[in-house]
């Protein structure tokens, strides 16, 4: 097992089967369930046979450069390595974004980082010992806070590199989007700041509190979120539409709590920015409580999901026509015998969530760093021989 296909991949005859997928797909009129990897650039930094460099993660929130060189060689690595349903090859042109992971609202905020090296950065509470400090934080934060202001400045750098470099003689395109015109979620952020174990104590014996930190929350994100958009529009001539956000943290309550406690906040930013039209959500974790409840009451047309899922049950709870996007745990896909990853893809793609067409296989939901690219390649190719329409595994 490794990190590199020994087998090179026929990138004409799989770019024209990818093509073939996606659009039918895309048109409603799937020819089999697309499968798509789902992986981030802890990949890169955990795995040395890929990080050759010994890069670390505080380099690569610190160092413009460094989070140019360590994108570029990871989408090198997926497009060679990593088979799925996404083209593959060396492309035209290759894309930059500002990644900084799942610490940039926090950190706008005001939460310090605190880095670990090749571990991925988090940062820290600011509520969690005294929690009257909200009371003392400004109404509105500025959009150049934290990493969200970090974020300016390497779009700046970014900008700058790609006009004198270019990789494997293709040119490089800048971002273009700013870090922060979505949200990784309100209740996601308030544990952030406040420790979860503190925030539901605050949820169930201290609810004034609780609505004042969400409330707050709730401003900001709005603020920040229409600012930025509107320097998008500014800066690059469009502006975004639609609202695809996450908020992982919704796992750790009941659907009862989450229609008293969240959703009254989650339906101020869909009403600010979803402009009446289905949004997309990422929750990963243990939220199969949320689903379709989700889909009536946030008008959600898409999830990225994560593990456990019931895959019997999902497609009831939130009809035919919205796209799941699941798949093997992490823990299968890496450590999983060839018959046990063969045998559960199986059970998927029989389940009821792939039987109204509306379903994408991943890896679920982030691959883990070093898991054997044999063992993607081998989901890859069961989900070709067994995900086409009609799918009639018993």
């Amino acid at each position: 097992m490794s990190s590199y296909l020994k087998q090179p991949i026929d990138f004409a005859r799989h770019n024209e089967e990818v093509r073939q997928v996606n659009e039918a797909f895309a048109a409603g009129k799937p020819i089999r369930v697309p499968m798509r990897v789902a992986g981030s650039i802890t990949n890169y930094f955990h795995n040395p046979e890929l990080n050759v460099n010994g890069y670390t993660f505080d380099q690569f929130f610190t160092d413009p450069e460094i989070q140019i060189k360590a994108q570029l060689a990871y989408q090198y690595w997926r497009r060679h390595h990593l088979l799925d349903d996404t083209e593959k090859g060396l492309p035209d042109k290759w894309y930059l974004g500002v990644d900084f992971q799942n610490s940039y609202d926090a950190s706008w905020i005001g939460a310090p980082m605190h880095y670990q090296g090749l571990l991925l950065p988090d940062t820290l509470p600011i509520f969690d010992k005294h929690k009257e400090k909200l009371y003392d934080m400004p109404e509105l934060v500025p959009v150049d806070n934290g990493l969200i202001g970090e974020g300016m400045a390497f779009i700046d750098y970014m900008e700058e590199y790609c006009k004198t470099h270019t990789f494997m003689d293709r040119p490089i395109v800048p971002p273009m989007a700013y870090p922060g015109e979505g949200t990784d979620g309100v209740l996601d952020l308030a544990y952030k700041l406040r420790g979860a174990a503190n925030l539901l104590v605050d949820m169930l014996e201290d609810e004034a509190y609780f609505a004042d930190l969400m409330e707050w929350i709730t401003n900001n994100l709005i603020h920040r979120m229409k600012t930025l958009r509107d320097m998008h529009e500014k800066r690059w001539g469009n502006r975004p539409n639609g609202l695809y956000f996450a908020d992982d943290a919704i796992c750790m309550i009941s659907h009862e709590m989450y229609r008293e406690y969240v959703l009254p906040y989650h339906k101020r930013i869909v009403d600010a920015f979803s402009g009446g039209k289905k949004i997309s959500m990422h929750i990963c974790g243990s939220n199969m409580q949320h689903f379709g409840g989700l889909v009536r009451e946030l008008n959600v047309g898409e999830f990225d999901t994560g593990f456990p899922i019931d895959f019997d049950r999902i497609r009831d709870d939130v009809g035919e026509d919205v796209i799941i996007n699941g798949g093997p745990t992490v823990m299968c896909v890496k450590d999983g015998t060839p018959e046990e990853i063969r045998s559960e893809v199986k059970r998927i793609l029989a389940s009821g969530a792939a039987r109204s067409g509306r379903f994408v296989m991943i890896a679920a939901n982030n691959l883990a760093p070093c898991t054997p690219v044999e063992n993607i390649a081998l989901m890859y190719e069961t989900v070709r021989e067994f995900g086409r329409y009609p799918i009639t595994l018993a």
